[in-house]
């Protein structure tokens, strides 16, 4: 897991907006392979193959450092700390555990260690997320219903 805690120096954020958009001016998009040459520390080229899902992924890390941001990587299959889980879905690691006991999170458990599954996190993230838009929009239906919304 990448895990960058500090922000960006200002110098770092100008250089990463410029090779972000450097990067998306040459990137293919109808190929699975980018190639590009680079230049190693002894002036010698070398060629470097990359998929083109490697080259995106460095495009919206510069992109975010471009922004000021920091930036963590979680490969898909991790397995996180339940204070990592936590910090996703932006909850305190008490609230975190109660949706591990109630099974709401699917969780493993090591001695009294327990480990969540990233891709159980975003899943539970992106149900959540979808719940409350469903209820945004039914709250602004019943609004435009009773005409209090905004004309």
């Amino acid at each position: 897991m990448l895990n960058v805690q500090s922000l960006p120096t200002a110098e770092e954020v100008a250089l990463a907006k410029l090779s972000s958009q450097e990067l998306s001016a040459v990137l293919e998009t109808n190929g699975e392979i980018q190639d590009f040459n680079v230049v190693g520390k002894d002036g010698e080229t070398h060629q470097v193959k990359m998929p083109a899902s490697a080259v995106k992924l460095m495009i919206e890390v510069l992109t975010q450092l471009g922004q000021g941001n920091s930036v963590n990587i979680t490969p898909i299959h991790a397995e996180l700390t339940t204070q990592e889980a936590a910090d996703i879905l932006n909850m305190s690691r008490p609230t975190l555990i109660k949706l591990l006991d109630s099974g709401d999170i699917p969780h493993s458990r090591t001695g009294n260690r327990r480990k969540v599954a990233f891709v159980d996190v975003m899943n539970y993230k992106q149900d959540i997320d979808a719940k409350r838009l469903a209820a945004l929009d039914e709250l602004t239906a019943l609004d435009q219903e009773l005409g209090l919304g905004y004309e």
